[in-house]
């Protein structure tokens, strides 16, 4: 039986139980943006018992701990790459298209899809410069700094620097796709939704999820092992 209590931060429910990241998304318990937040006060303000988060973690079968969980560095900001940039660079142009399609055909019935249409569209111009920036400066400034002799310095400077523009954008897109999430109805389709109606939602609710473990990934993960690296670098050069 899993274990937790309640002045445990999200992050730490997920780090020592990845399983924990559907219980966690039932219940709108945000662990990526707001993986600091103990699990109390997550309960607490989204009005949820705790017990009954409690319990429901306690009933995990746990898996074996996902590759990325041990992932170094310069390993883990590869897989961010290959899997979580992949996904949304072949993602966002389908649903951009879908988006467009049920918002003409069915917004005249369902003016939410309208909304929809031009959140998500916020969302993915959000989204694209945000991933540029990592691959290009961000991801490029990691690898040079673990893999250099001289940890301490960069000729970009501090790796916070970026980092901490990182997070910001991050919490603008979990706003966005909390706002989705309510337009939907949790991304309910409608009973005269078409195909593309529910492809749509399904696509919006795996974007969704992808993205907060991605969020997760970085925020909890990548971002605090790389500073904490840099910080060690300086502290061995005095």
């Amino acid at each position: 039986m899993n274990s937790f209590t309640l002045d445990q931060s999200l992050a730490e429910v997920v780090s020592a139980l990845p399983d924990s990241t559907r219980v966690l998304e039932s219940f709108g318990l945000d662990y990526c943006c707001g993986g600091h937040r103990s699990l109390g006060d997550a309960c607490s303000d989204a009005g949820i018992g705790s017990g009954v988060v409690l319990d429901a973690l306690a009933d995990i079968e746990p898996g074996p701990a996902p590759d990325w969980a041990s992932m170094g560095p310069v390993e883990l900001v590869d897989h961010i790459e290959n899997t979580h940039h992949a996904y949304l660079h072949s993602e966002l142009g389908r649903l951009d298209a879908l988006a467009e399609k049920v918002a003409g055909v069915h917004g005249a019935r369902h003016r939410e899809v309208i909304e929809v249409e031009a959140v998500y569209g916020e969302l993915h111009a959000d989204l694209e410069p945000h991933l540029m920036k990592e691959e290009r400066v961000l991801f490029p400034m990691i690898r040079a700094l673990v893999t250099s002799s001289d940890a301490s310095s960069s000729h970009c400077g501090s790796v916070r620097n970026p980092i901490s523009v990182m997070i910001l954008e991050h919490d603008r897109a979990g706003e966005l796709l909390e706002l989705l999430s309510v337009m939907t109805n949790h991304y309910q389709t409608p009973e005269d939704g078409c195909a593309s109606y529910r492809a749509l939602y399904d696509g919006l609710a795996r974007l969704e999820s992808d993205t907060h473990l991605h969020i997760y990934k970085e925020n909890n993960l990548l971002f605090p092992t790389v500073i904490a690296f840099e910080e060690e670098g300086i502290a061995l050069q005095r």
